[in-house]
């Protein structure tokens, strides 16, 4: 846990309760082993959206839904999300979820690999949400850049790993070390880059927040 676990639940105990729907997709979710966003990460999600007002969203690592659908509920009217699942058995769940929602229209789910996908992609988007596998981020950084608009923000979950992305690589298990380099290498480049302003914010498992300045 990146802060403290008491700070944590008080900051849950005054968030609002999200849409019937969208709770019990969490719910649904959480009790199948499924990661979701974290309550902070979510109210972050959809503060962000409802203040960047975007027209084209892109989303990569759709899972079943929950973040598409949180983004759904702040978005313009005439706001459209693309989002890129490769995972063949949450892919059925996630247009279900969409149904339910009566969202099926605003959101285009894409299957395939998300680099693959990425390079087929016209653009440009001024909203990208990063949430698929960490170990790829920075390997999907220079497409994402590519598409992401000026004044564009690019929004990164799990960016700190729990903590351990500050570790030696030594420190974490082995068959984590290869996502702890490459983690450690996509925030590297996300705060040296001159075409992005970043902040990373140690809230839920960490988030970068980008904006595409040049």
């Amino acid at each position: 846990m990146i802060v403290d676990e008491r700070t944590v639940s008080y900051i849950h105990s005054l968030e609002r309760e999200d849409s019937p729907v969208c709770m019990e997709i969490a719910r649904e979710a959480r009790a199948a082993g499924i990661p979701v966003v974290r309550k902070e990460t979510a109210s972050l999600l959809k503060t962000l959206v409802a203040l960047k007002r975007p027209k084209q969203i892109l989303e990569v690592g759709t899972a079943v839904g929950y973040s598409a659908l949180l983004m759904c509920q702040v978005m313009p009217s005439d706001c459209t999300i693309t989002t890129i699942e490769k995972y063949e058995k949450r892919i059925p769940e996630a247009r279900r979820n969409f149904a339910r929602a009566g969202e099926s229209d605003r959101i285009r789910l894409i299957e395939g690999d998300a680099a693959e996908v990425l390079s087929g992609l016209d653009g440009p988007y001024d909203f990208i949400f990063m949430d698929a596998a960490k170990g790829q981020y920075v390997h999907f950084l220079p497409q994402a850049l590519k598409l992401l608009s000026p004044g564009g923000l690019l929004v990164s979950d799990n960016v700190l790993q729990d903590g351990d992305v500050i570790e030696s690589r030594y420190a974490v298990t082995r068959r984590n070390r290869t996502i702890h380099t490459r983690m450690r290498e996509y925030l590297y480049r996300l705060k040296h880059m001159e075409e992005l302003e970043t902040a990373i914010v140690p809230i839920g498992d960490g988030v970068t927040i980008s904006t595409r300045v040049r």
